[in-house]
């Protein structure tokens, strides 16, 4: 089948300096972090906010330190646990490269957690003030695992199907980067930005985002080649993402649900008083 395109091969490297090198995918990290600082900035102008201006920059910091942190010890345990176990030193290996977006939340997690028990602020506040600044560095993230022929998808005869340069196979694949890009940058994004936009119960703004990324995620896992050491993980064909991105799915649902219930159920009360 004939393509449409062709894999635009783009320098990991962003920049040499001597021995230093910059690559694109931390670059992207970094612009992920100071597009949340600026927007976190503007939420915190807006009414009903757990944070002032000034705090924003301490939340982003905190966070960062959960990403990488959290981030490299999911990949560690959970796509590489038996090369842990022959050498548990490997986990402080972070030079050799290696995240996962389900470690990283959890880290980020605990990250707002600790920042909010220091500041006297309710976590789930803080949560769902957080949230809708993730999607953009998601997004970015995923641009980087482009620029870097990396993380590809499975076989393809799709028009718009690409050859890596690093795959060893050298077949057209699906760019499943580029759908995480759409999915979990760009939609996500957009929904919850909306979302948020107007008052919303506590939890609510959270439950949403662990909803549509365990959605966005699950689906595209469909396109994405599985890690060769893993393969399919459960039923002979759920990946190790479909099978984290499960219990975010049904968090997601939970939380709302609940966020609604208890919205409703203080509303009643206090009609009633």
């Amino acid at each position: 089948m004939e393509r449409w395109f062709e894999y635009p091969e783009i320098d990991p490297v962003a920049l040499a300096l001597g021995p230093i090198k910059v690559h694109w995918y931390g670059l992207m990290y970094l612009m992920g972090f100071i597009a949340a600082w600026w927007l976190g900035r503007y939420r915190a102008r807006q009414p009903h906010t757990p944070l002032r201006e000034e705090q924003v920059g301490d939340v982003i910091f905190y966070g960062a330190i959960g990403v990488v942190l959290g981030g490299r010890f999911g990949y560690v345990m959970f796509y590489n646990f038996d090369k842990f176990l022959q050498d548990p030193l490997w986990l402080f290996q972070v030079w050799t490269g290696g995240m996962a977006f389900h470690g990283g939340l959890l880290g980020v997690i605990i990250a707002i957690w600790l920042y909010a028990r220091s500041q006297n602020i309710r976590f789930w506040n803080m949560i769902d003030f957080v949230a809708p600044l993730v999607p953009i560095g998601l997004g970015l993230g995923r641009i980087g695992n482009f620029i870097g022929a990396e993380l590809y998808g499975r076989a393809a005869d799709v028009p718009w199907a690409m050859v890596f340069p690093t795959d060893p196979l050298q077949i057209a694949r699906h760019p499943s980067q580029l759908y995480q890009f759409a999915l979990e940058g760009v939609l996500l994004f957009t929904v919850l930005w909306v979302y948020s936009r107007k008052p919303r119960p506590t939890m609510a703004v959270s439950g949403l985002f662990l909803l549509v990324y365990g959605c966005s995620r699950f689906v595209v896992e469909f396109f994405r080649q599985p890690d060769a050491h893993l393969g399919p993980v459960a039923f002979q064909w759920m990946t190790m993402g479909q099978l984290l991105s499960l219990p975010m799915i049904i968090g997601g649902i939970v939380l709302m649900l609940l966020a609604y219930r208890w919205a409703e159920t203080r509303t009643t009360t206090g009609a009633s008083h």
